[in-house]
C-alpha cells in the first residue's frame, strides 16, 4: 500500500511524493529531488529543512522538543506551524500530510 505526502515548493508548485514509514519528512523530500537544503543531514543542527505544516495536521504531530525549538529560534520567517522536517518521522498516520517549504534566505 502506497503512502504519500503533499509538498508545496518554493515556487508554490504542489508535489505528491511517495512516503515510506520510518523515514523523516526531510529525507522523503530530499530523496525526491526537491529543493531542500538539510545541510546537517537530519541532526537538528541547522534549520535548513524548515517547513510549515498545514494547520489541519498539526494536532497529529508530537510537539517540537527543546532541540527543535532552539533551532527554529534561529530560522527565518517562523510561524505558529513552523517545524523542522528532519524531526518528523513519517508514519502511516501521517499519510496525506500537507506541508510547505519555508522560504530560503
Amino acid at each position: 500500500m502506497s503512502h504519500t505526502i503533499k509538498v508545496i515548493d518554493h515556487e508554490g508548485k504542489e508535489h505528491q511524493l511517495e512516503a515510506t514509514p520510518g523515514f523523516s519528512l526531510m529525507e522523503i523530500i530530499r530523496d525526491a529531488g526537491l529543493d531542500i537544503e538539510a545541510i546537517c543531514g537530519g541532526c537538528c543542527a541547522c534549520a535548513t529543512c524548515h517547513c510549515y505544516i498545514d494547520d489541519s495536521w498539526l494536532s497529529k504531530l508530537s510537539p517540537a522538543d527543546d532541540d527543535e525549538e532552539s533551532m527554529l529560534d534561529q530560522a527565518f520567517d517562523i510561524k505558529k506551524n513552523s517545524r523542522l522536517s528532519c524531526q518528523i518521522p513519517f508514519s502511516k498516520e501521517l499519510d496525506g500530510i500537507i506541508l510547505t517549504l519555508a522560504p530560503k534566505f
